[in-house]
C-alpha cells in the first residue's frame, strides 16, 4: 500500500466521521463547521483522484461561500435549540431504519464483482500539459450537452418559482413601481413654497435689534 491510498483512506475516514457528526450534533453552528471539514476531505479525495478542478471549485463555491452564509444565517437567527430537541428523539427510529437500509444497500453493491479493483484499475498518470478544464468542458458540450441543457433549464424554472412564490403581495406593506420612478421629475420631488414670517418671528427680530 503505498502513500496515495493511505491518503486516500484517511481522507474517507475523515468525511465519514464528519458527516456522521453533521447529523448526529445538536448544536447547527457545530453542525455546520463539521460540514465544512466533510467538503474539504472531500475536495483532498478528488485531488487524490486527480480531479483538482472538481477539488478547487468545491472549495470556492461550497466551503467559501454557502458554508460561510449558512453559518452567518446559523448564528445570526435566534434559534431554540430546547424545541430542535423535542423531535430529535421521535423521529430517531426512523433515522435508524433509514441508515439501515443505505448500509444493506451499500453493502449489496460493494459485494459485487462490477466494483473490484480489477474492473476499475488506476488510471496511467497524465503527461505536464494535460487539463481537467478541458477534458470537462469537452465531455460536457459534446457528450453531456443534452442533460447539461436540460440541468440548465431546470436550475432556471427553479429559480423563476422561487422569485414567483417569494415575490407576493402583502397588506400593510409599501411597495414600490421602478416604473414611476424612472418617469419622475424634479418638479415632482421639490416645491418652494413662499410663506408670511411669523408675528413672533418679527417680534423676536425687533427686539434683537433694540439690544444691539
Amino acid at each position: 500500500m503505498d502513500f496515495a491510498q493511505l491518503a486516500l483512506y484517511f481522507y474517507g475516514t475523515v468525511l465519514v466521521a464528519s458527516a456522521v457528526a453533521v447529523v448526529t450534533l445538536r448544536n447547527p453552528v457545530r453542525s455546520a463547521l463539521f460540514l465544512i471539514l466533510a467538503f474539504f476531505s472531500a475536495a483532498c479525495v478528488w485531488i487524490t483522484l486527480e480531479a483538482e478542478f472538481l477539488a478547487i471549485v468545491l472549495v470556492l463555491v461550497y466551503v467559501g461561500a454557502v458554508m460561510v452564509l449558512f453559518l452567518f444565517i446559523v448564528m445570526m437567527l435566534d434559534i431554540n435549540l430546547d424545541r430542535l430537541r423535542e423531535g430529535f428523539t421521535r423521529y430517531l427510529p426512523i433515522g435508524f431504519l433509514v441508515a439501515l437500509v443505505m448500509v444493506v444497500e451499500m453493502i449489496l453493491v460493494f459485494s459485487t464483482d462490477e466494483f473490484s479493483v480489477e474492473q476499475f484499475p488506476r488510471p496511467d498518470p497524465h503527461l505536464s500539459d494535460y487539463s481537467n478544464v478541458r477534458e470537462l468542458g469537452s465531455l460536457l458540450y459534446t457528450t453531456y450537452v443534452l442533460p447539461f441543457e436540460l440541468a440548465a433549464l431546470i436550475l432556471l424554472v427553479a429559480i423563476i418559482a422561487a422569485i414567483s412564490l417569494t415575490h407576493r403581495r402583502r397588506s400593510g406593506t409599501l411597495h414600490q413601481n421602478p416604473a414611476d420612478q424612472v418617469k419622475v421629475k424634479s418638479s415632482d420631488r421639490l416645491r418652494v413654497v413662499k410663506m408670511a414670517a411669523s408675528p413672533q418671528v418679527e417680534q423676536t427680530e425687533i427686539t434683537h435689534e433694540e439690544e444691539r
